[in-house]
């Protein structure tokens, strides 16, 4: 499987959004691509088989569960639809289906069917651009012959489809073969509950990475939204070829291109060792703009330092180290281009060939183009360096002079296509839609980087979706469990805001919906990598959350979940549920993350004592205390947990305004 593309400016080539179908037989009944050998039903109700038939034939359904004859007549346009019970999980069994030529379904299971969905850390595979911690002896243990993988196509539609594109000829046995290309955290989700129930386990995986979470909402819901009627409009408006977008991406690019103030006659004009900076600013790097004096600033920042090359360094390449950039960047040393990355996640290691290799002073350069969001050079600044052929390092951290080049405020929005899959409601269609008539236990859900520039929105969005599921499948209260975003990006030396947080915060906060849970995953997260290697722990939290609230397992499913503040003097007292076992610091230390403020709304790091179920929070420089805020960054140093090793949300205690309020 191919890595997905996770740029946020969304640069998909044309997809031509078609009806799939999978005929299992050479039979006059078409099924659905959702039906295949090695399926699992889901147990104890009523499941629908359809498909398609000569219009007018009688369709005869017959299971060896129970052997008895269950019939539909097709309709005059061919569909036909038939309706059976399903008995508690067991199996194999078969399944024949006839008009008069039959079709059959064999190895099939009755079980627990869960639909895996989400964006790139819900798509990431065992092997493949994954390449998860121990993968190749996961891979190797994974036969689980009760566990079923159905890996649903990358496809997008600007209007409903009924049927889905798949991989692997539909539904296979988990096997070293086809886990290798499964999403992980789906696999390790099923695993666990297989491991501790016995009940076969049905994985319908229909995720992709990159994507915004109202691409996978019905257009229905969405127009209840008003963020989101205009959108909906234009796709319910537009075709499906996407015929003038490249035309307008064209013209879009070549704006930028003409408005940039680094670039004059179609040439870069700023890479000058000898340039004139007295009137650039300086940053200090690595750091996201938005922390750095440019909030809520996206477009075209050109970033210079000067770099001294020893003579020992002469002659021979020398690599670039810039860590991730939010979103791309063209990097260029004495005067030329050395390369250029689309894509916020993805480390720049650049290398200047030995023959421009020269002793001396010269400007490195790097122009950085951000389109929504996050933007800047902002990894790890032990990664920022130059390094020698012998392995000598020089460090780029610290001090760099920048200037914006231009303001996306000064140019029309970018052009969407009519074919990727960041646009309102087309995975909806495409991508959920077709399994709406298939009965689910529930689903599992790892999603938000995408949305993140725009959290306050999520706290709408995305409680709004999980409804809209429900609803479509017309299983109104199916559980509903996800993954709160991992931790990411440099850490902070002070308390700072953040879209992460606040994203996070978002996700919290969806807990009110009935029966849904959330697996914390602020402790295994990598501060370089948005696809944290740690996938095993993740699954394992969703199924916990699972196996406690579905399946009967007395085991505690989630940390320490914040439910109250009380201010006392000089101090606040927090109050917690989930706090099985008591509340400690994870390492056995002083608990660490906690940040405090008085009514000027500015946060101090706290000491934090636990006192039974409460946690104690002050600061000296805090005398009159009003809010708390917990692992409040990005990528917050923190350890709280309950006695279960289970680590603690993310949360605050004030309602002031979000730095994403208002975005759309």
């Amino acid at each position: 499987m191919l890595k997905p593309n996770s740029i946020k400016l969304f640069k998909g080539g044309l997809l031509l959004a078609s009806i799939f179908f999978s005929v299992v037989t050479q039979a006059k009944v078409v099924l659905p691509t959702v039906f295949s050998d090695n399926m699992v039903f889901q147990q104890k109700t009523n499941v629908a088989i359809w498909g398609n038939a000569d219009a007018g034939k009688t369709v005869t359904v017959i299971s060896t569960w129970n052997n008895k004859t269950y019939t539909s007549k097709a309709g005059r346009d061919g569909k036909f639809k038939v309706v059976l019970p399903t008995p508690s999980y067991g199996g194999p069994y078969n399944i024949s289906i006839s008009d008069g030529e039959v079709t059959k379904l064999n190895n099939v299971l009755v079980g627990d069917v869960w639909v895996c969905s989400g964006q790139s850390n819900m798509e990431m595979p065992l092997a493949g651009w994954g390449k998860i911690d121990n993968y190749e002896q996961e891979i190797k243990d994974a036969n689980y012959p009760k566990i079923r993988l159905l890996q649903a196509v990358h496809v997008t539609s600007n209007t409903l489809l009924d049927d889905a594109k798949v991989d692997n000829g539909g539904w296979q046995e988990c096997t070293p073969q086809y886990v290798a290309g499964f999403s992980s955290v789906g696999y390790f989700f099923a695993r666990e509950i297989s491991k501790k129930t016995g009940i076969p386990i049905g994985l319908i995986h229909t995720s992709w990475g990159g994507t915004i979470a109202e691409a996978w909402t019905s257009a229905t819901t969405l127009k209840t939204i008003p963020d989101f009627v205009e959108a909906v409009k234009a796709i319910e408006n537009a075709s499906n070829d996407g015929s003038d977008f490249k035309d307008k991406l064209a013209a879009w690019n070549k704006s930028v291109l003409d408005k940039d103030a680094g670039i004059v006659g179609g040439k870069p004009a700023w890479l000058a060792g000898s340039l004139d900076v007295s009137s650039w600013k300086t940053m200090s790097l690595p750091a996201l703009w938005e922390e750095a004096g440019m909030p809520g600033f996206d477009g075209v920042v050109w970033f210079r330092k000067k770099i001294t090359i020893p003579q020992s360094w002469a002659g021979k390449d020398l690599k670039v180290n810039l860590g991730t950039i939010d979103d791309n960047d063209i990097t260029f040393f004495d005067g030329e281009m050395i390369g250029q990355t689309e894509g916020f996640n993805v480390p720049r290691v650049y290398t200047i060939p030995g023959n421009k290799v020269k002793a001396g002073t010269f400007a490195l350069v790097v122009r950085v183009l951000d389109g929504m969001g996050n933007g800047g050079i902002f990894g790890d600044k032990n990664i920022l360096s130059l390094v020698s052929a012998s392995g000598e390092r020089l460090s780029l951290d610290g001090e760099w002079q920048y200037k914006v080049g231009l303001n996306f405020k000064d140019v029309a929005p970018i052009p969407t296509s009519n074919d990727g899959p960041n646009r309102t409601t087309v995975l909806y269609n495409a991508m959920i839609n077709p399994y709406l008539q298939f009965p689910i236990k529930g689903a599992i859900w790892y999603q938000g980087e995408s949305n993140a520039g725009r959290a306050n929105q999520y706290r709408t969005l995305f409680p709004a979706m999980i409804k809209d599921w429900r609803k479509s499948w017309n299983q109104p209260n199916f559980p509903f469990y996800f993954v709160q975003l991992a931790n990411f990006m440099k850490v902070d030396a002070e308390p700072v805001s953040s879209e992460w947080a606040e994203l996070r915060d978002a996700q919290r906060e969806t807990l009110l919906l009935p029966n849904t849970g959330m697996a914390v995953s602020i402790d295994i997260g990598d501060a370089v990598d948005i696809h944290p290697k740690n996938k095993q722990d993740v699954g394992k939290r969703l199924a916990f959350i699972a196996l406690a609230k579905d399946y009967g397992v007395k085991i505690p499913y989630s940390g320490p979940i914040y439910q109250s503040q009380k201010i006392d003097g000089a101090a606040i007292n927090l109050t917690f549920k989930s706090a099985d076992g008591g509340l400690k610091a994870k390492d056995g230390a002083e608990l660490k993350g906690f940040a405090i403020a008085g009514s000027d709304q500015k946060f101090y790091w706290a000491k934090a004592v636990v006192k039974g179920n409460q946690v104690v929070v002050s600061s000296p420089d805090v005398a009159n205390p009003v809010a708390v805020r917990y692992a409040w960054a990005n990528n917050p140093v923190c350890n709280f947990v309950n006695g279960a090793g289970l680590p603690a949300s993310p949360f605050r205690t004030d309602s002031w305004p979000e730095i994403t309020l208002g975005r759309k």
